[in-house]
């Protein structure tokens, strides 16, 4: 991947950059028909300094199993294995049947556009989308998936040695100024090109529920669950660190539901984040291990690498995302 040479450092006010497009956009950034969006921050040059992240060689999978959640919310189906034996030899295949969202998952550009104008990343309709592969996440694959270096905001962590109680099955908002005191706590550095990640908890969460719990948690009145705030503030902050991707352990990485009296109409982040600016948007991480080594080690950047399916024109896909130290 490769960004252009005349990339430089866009004010947030700058935006719109397309006048016919949504509020905020940065469509035309990287070019008329760019399909990669902000991952064209993950330069060679990139790469290679988030490579210096690499000092021990430790890897931690941040992949959930693909048949977690137990039963998917947001009435997607669950994920299926059907075991065949090749008789009458003595060998196996597996088949499998899942949605791309239904685990872990990088959300591609294909996946939501701004609802009021019906146009995706880059001014993409629906007819596009149809009727060609444009802006598939297999455009991604080809370009060797997303690697750089990825941060880790432990907001469940924090919230545990400083009291502040959460929790991540309740549609809860992790504040700006929360995610600016765990930055300041765990002396971190943002560069541009990074991948953020956001610990909530909810994998851990989940996991102790027991079947009935899990049964009956999609089939609420609201999709509640815990993400960050979707507000004026939160946008200018995502937008000025210019991350290549962001990505929570949550369904929704914004508080869930999207919509609603707790969330600002004007800036929905689904919308700005993955249609305006084409920047990828990860949910349901397992981030439990990696929460654990960055606590014992004290680092909390690691080098990322992800590799998404390489199907033309993909939706979203699993991420097969590993932390490497």
């Amino acid at each position: 991947m490769s960004v252009p040479q005349n990339d430089k450092v866009i004010p947030f006010e700058a935006l719109p950059l397309d006048p016919s497009g949504p509020r905020g956009n940065a469509w035309g950034r990287f070019g008329q028909n760019d399909q990669l969006g902000t991952l064209n921050l993950l330069t060679p040059e990139v790469i290679v300094e988030a490579a210096k992240e690499i000092r021990t060689g430790i890897r931690i999978s941040l992949d959930w199993p693909l048949s977690m959640p137990s039963y998917p919310s947001f009435d997607r189906n669950p994920f299926k294995q059907e075991l065949v034996l090749r008789n009458p030899n003595c060998i196996y295949d597996d088949i499998l049947s899942f949605n791309s969202q239904g685990s872990t998952q990088w959300d591609g550009f294909r996946h939501y556009a701004n609802q009021k104008m019906r146009r995706f990343y880059n001014g993409h309709t629906t007819e596009e989308i149809e009727n060609s592969d444009v802006i598939g996440l297999h455009i991604v694959a080809e370009h060797g998936g997303m690697t750089g270096r990825g941060v880790l905001l432990d907001f469940a962590d924090w919230a545990e040695s400083n009291a502040v109680s959460i929790s991540a099955l309740e549609s809860q908002a992790i504040t700006l100024d929360s995610l600016k005191q765990v930055v300041k706590d765990h002396q971190l550095e943002f560069r541009k090109g990074d991948i953020l990640f956001i610990r909530s908890g909810f994998t851990a969460a989940y996991n102790k529920l027991n079947d009935q719990q899990r049964r009956d948690l999609p089939n609420r009145s609201t999709p509640d669950f815990i993400g960050v705030e979707a507000t004026e503030g939160m946008v200018r902050w995502l937008w000025d660190h210019q991350f290549a991707a962001v990505a929570g352990d949550a369904p929704s990485f914004e508080r869930a539901p999207i919509r609603g009296s707790h969330a600002d109409p004007n800036f929905n982040l689904h919308e700005w984040v993955l249609a305006g600016w084409g920047t990828p948007i990860g949910e349901m991480f397992d981030l439990e291990k990696l929460s654990q080594h960055c606590k014992d080690t004290g680092r909390y950047s690691f080098f990322l690498s992800s590799m998404p399916l390489k199907v033309i024109g993909g939706v979203a896909s699993p991420p097969n995302a590993f932390a490497i130290f």
